[in-house]
């Protein structure tokens, strides 16, 4: 990808996409660009509504094959997404038509909500993301656009220098993150997952380290390794270590890393089976958010930790009712074994808490179908004990489209979770609130530091695709995590709880 200046009266372009806005004809002040907007505006067809396109071949007096102008809605209402979906779509059509090479043309608005690095960065997002596609066990029907460039004006272009490349480490992140969830789950059980993420960090500076089923056995991981019992793949957690102590603890990311979920002995119902390979979502999540810190040498220091097992049913399994003792020392009763993200999060939580003792602790996970109930597919559901904390996610969810909605964290929801014969169950005696229980669960291996669970379970994975992303993993949590870890270090964070 490249930012260009350029003239499309002199410059050969195989593809040039003009975004347009409803009913406005003076975004461009390109006088061939500004005629083209204005006789697509004449045609009853096509108004500039969000989804609008028109393509005019070989344009009189521009040296361009195909124009494709598209709509991305009214101006009062633009947002960043509008020009992220505007791209994303538009690349998806351009790869249907085997076109090789597209030029975005920046609209010029110098006022408004949105400022044009806005605009760019957000366009720049949409063509990157929508460029990928999974391609790992059979040919894509069209091929990717290997050129891909945005036509700016030369102050642009000297203002946003470095911002192309920043963008496109982010996406590449994400992408990568849909590789892993994507993967069938015969070629990413533990130990395979575990060196797929070794081999992408093998030129970053990040510190690894893996506790294997010995180590976890010899620690009393208990609550993991109950859900990992049933497998004869053992459990491991991979923690993974960048950047150096500043003034401020470090922060802890874990990612739920179940690379299949059968349900254990509670068996899932078949129709929700074939899907399940992305039950290990949060840790994609979680180890390309570390690599696309270190590869924009974030500062301070970030900690990402991912429990893996496969929760597989066999004579070896756990049962309903067993009771095991997890890394803190709690009991904790199985009433349920398809609840078994909560427990391996639980002692990997309660790990890193004593070994590292950071100032914030964030876990990611497909943890609930009750979120998605609440929620629906496309917000994910955050709970936390800290205010400021949840309202930086919820800040950085807004700026980068990874939607997350604030969830409440009742005290008295706790009762639902007793058990007589262990200190806690993990399986709520209510068959409502599913999403907060679980949360709940959680909250009791926290201690006293400021953290925050973020539920995926809808967005992380989608079954009709969307502007800029296909069938499959959505790589959610990338960008929400790397934005909150920039603002992170412009506002110190208590380590302490609110």
């Amino acid at each position: 990808m490249q930012l260009v200046v350029l003239d499309p009266m002199v410059t050969h372009l195989e593809m040039l996409v003009i975004p347009v806005c409803e009913g406005d004809a003076d975004w461009y002040d390109h006088s061939g660009v500004s005629a083209i907007v204005k006789g697509a505006l004449d045609l009853k067809e096509f108004t500039g509504d969000e989804n609008d396109t028109v393509v005019f071949f070989n344009p009189e007096g521009m040296m361009v094959d195909q124009v494709m102008l598209v709509g991305v809605g009214q101006q009062a209402k633009l947002d960043r997404d509008a020009f992220r979906k505007m791209c994303g779509n538009s690349i998806k059509k351009c790869i249907a038509k085997e076109i090789s090479s597209v030029v975005f043309a920046l609209p010029n608005l110098s006022s408004g909500k949105i400022e044009p690095g806005d605009i760019l960065g957000a366009m720049i997002e949409g063509a990157s993301l929508g460029s990928y596609q999974f391609d790992a066990y059979k040919k894509p029907k069209h091929p990717s656009i290997s050129d891909i460039r945005f036509w700016v004006k030369q102050t642009v272009a000297n203002q946003y220098t470095g911002l192309l490349e920043r963008i496109q480490t982010q996406c590449r992140g994400t992408c990568l993150a849909r590789e892993w969830v994507n993967l069938p789950s015969n070629h990413k059980r533990p130990d395979q997952l575990v060196q797929l993420i070794k081999n992408q960090l093998t030129t970053e500076a990040i510190r690894v380290t893996v506790l294997e089923e010995d180590d976890l056995r010899e620690k009393q991981f208990g609550a993991l390794l109950a859900v990992g019992a049933g497998s004869d793949v053992g459990p491991k957690v991979l923690i993974m270590d960048y950047g150096t102590q500043n003034d401020q603890p470090a922060t802890v990311l874990i990612g739920k890393g179940v690379t299949f979920d059968s349900g254990g002995i509670n068996l899932k119902p078949s129709t929700s089976l074939e899907d399940m390979k992305m039950d290990m979502s949060g840790a994609a999540a979680v180890a390309a958010t570390l690599i696309t810190a270190a590869r924009l040498n974030l500062p301070g220091r970030i900690i990402g930790a991912i429990p893996i097992v496969e929760n597989m049913p066999s004579g070896s399994a756990t049962r309903p009712g067993d009771i095991v003792r997890s890394y803190s020392g709690k009991t904790i009763e199985i009433g349920n074994t398809d609840a078994e993200g909560r427990l391996i999060l639980a002692d990997t939580i309660s790990y890193m808490i004593e070994q590292y003792r950071p100032g914030v602790v964030i876990d990611i996970a497909t943890l609930t179908g009750a979120c998605v109930v609440g929620l629906g597919e496309r917000i994910a559901g955050l709970f936390s004990n800290d205010i400021s904390l949840s309202e930086d996610l919820i800040r950085s969810s807004q700026e980068t489209g990874e939607r997350c909605w604030p969830m409440p964290l009742p005290e008295d929801y706790k009762e639902y979770l007793k058990s007589e014969h262990a200190d806690l169950s993990n399986m709520s005696s209510s068959k409502w609130g599913g999403a907060i229980t679980a949360s709940l669960f959680l909250s009791e291996f926290i201690q006293n530091v400021s953290w925050a669970h973020i539920d995926i379970a809808g967005p992380a994975w989608i079954k009709k695709e969307s502007a800029f992303c296909g069938v499959g993993g959505t790589g959610f949590g990338v960008r929400l995590l790397i934005d909150f870890l920039e603002r992170l270090e412009k506002k110190p964070i208590n380590p302490q709880k609110n």
